[in-house]
């Protein structure tokens, strides 16, 4: 448990659980779910009152967050800089040695990650969009050795950068996972574009997909692809959109990627699958038109375990662990830029079996994590950004 000397003079608001006039609303399609538990499950309401208390405030769009051992925190600003918040709130000056990004519109600074052994070697994972001479960009992911005054990062390296670049500032995905067993997990987007979103069903092209690297960037002699000259050895899986949460959980890996209009996902992608975008998705296109062929199955392509139409615009992700929510213990939380707020999931033998919405609407919520006590943290992902802790009132 850390203390967090600065609450007494933090903004501190109760509210309930759960906003009382939520509704599903209005599909975009009418694409019936393949799966039972695959769609609007029950909606249930917690019997709690969560309190609200801001940590600090003033962050740039902040995007992920990573919980020090110190009991502080990295965060990362979506135009470039990453700090260190103090357990007290103290918000660092940017620390040097970030890669440069390029920050336009959805590209920018992007995830933060420790890596498993930080506490002996103090190396930081960082994921962002890498800028090139001609005007496009990739997906890149850096690692570099943190200073022990949380001042700089040093031996800076790419250990993964998308390719091609493109000249697209949109879909980066982007989110950073590690398995426990000396591998690492980087969510990759198909940067939008109907010319670009098809390269997710090209094997030789590291867009939409989830690439499993070794923590130095080389590829794992067992993964799906690995000796096949048709396919990139880095990719996992395939078929994706644009993946900004993903989380290794009880030996399997959770991702949830943003959807069309309609049609975001829960999935827990398996090695060398398929998972269907641009081909199938159970929602359409922005100009109402029909994604593909118009139908959410087929044969060869994996189902979601779950999906949302319409959509909650999902960010991080994380499951609950800790003692403060007993009632939520290996539920699977949520970060909603669209209505905002908190997804709460209630999963049994790998199906969604309840949903429920935290503080709906609230702010557009872009990462999430549960600190040492239980209490959930979240970032917001606005001009004047904040980091907020949930506690039980």
């Amino acid at each position: 448990m850390f203390p967090r000397l600065a609450f007494a003079l933090a903004a501190t608001l109760a509210a309930p659980a759960v906003a009382q006039d939520f509704s599903w609303g209005q599909r975009n399609t009418t694409l019936a779910p393949a799966l039972d538990n695959q769609f609007r499950a029950e909606l249930v309401t917690s019997d709690l009152t969560l309190e609200r208390e801001t940590v600090a405030e003033g962050l740039d769009h902040p995007w992920g967050i990573e919980i020090l051992p110190d009991g502080g925190f990295l965060v990362t600003e979506r135009s470039g800089q990453l700090r260190r918040i103090a357990a007290d709130g103290t918000v660092s000056d940017p620390i040097a040695g970030v890669p440069e990004v390029l920050s336009m519109r959805q590209g920018g600074l992007l995830d933060v990650a420790l890596a498993p052994d930080f506490d002996s070697s103090r190396i930081v994972y960082l994921t962002y969009s890498k800028p090139f001479d001609d005007g496009t960009t990739a997906t890149a992911a850096a690692r570099g050795t943190l200073s022990d005054d949380f001042t700089e990062l040093t031996n800076v390296e790419d250990i993964f950068v998308q390719d091609p670049p493109v000249p697209s500032p949109l879909h980066f995905g982007s989110r950073i996972a590690f398995d426990g067993d000396g591998h690492l997990y980087i969510t990759t987007g198909e940067h939008s574009f109907p010319q670009f979103a098809v390269y997710a069903q090209d094997l030789l092209k590291s867009f939409g997909k989830v690439m499993r690297l070794n923590l130095d960037g080389t590829v794992p002699t067992d993964n799906p692809f690995t000796g096949n000259y048709d396919a990139l050895g880095g990719i996992w899986s395939y078929g994706h959109r644009n993946i900004q949460g993903a989380y290794f959980w009880e030996g399997q890996l959770w991702t949830i990627e943003h959807g069309p209009k309609g049609g975001d996902e829960l999935n827990t992608p398996l090695p060398g699958l398929n998972y269907g975008w641009p081909v199938v998705s159970y929602g359409e296109n922005y100009n109402g038109s029909p994604v593909g062929d118009g139908v959410a199955s087929a044969d060869g392509l994996e189902e979601p375990v779950y999906f949302w139409d319409p959509v909650i615009a999902p960010a991080g992700m994380h499951p609950y662990e800790g003692e403060m929510f007993p009632e939520w213990q290996g539920d699977l939380l949520i970060s909603s830029l669209k209505p905002g707020g908190v997804v709460r999931l209630q999963i049994e033998d790998g199906k969604v079996m309840a949903e429920e919405r935290l503080l709906h609407g609230f702010a557009r919520v872009r990462d999430i994590e549960i600190d040492g006590d239980g209490a959930i943290l979240i970032i917001t992902d606005e001009d004047n950004g904040r980091l907020i802790r949930l506690t039980r009132s």
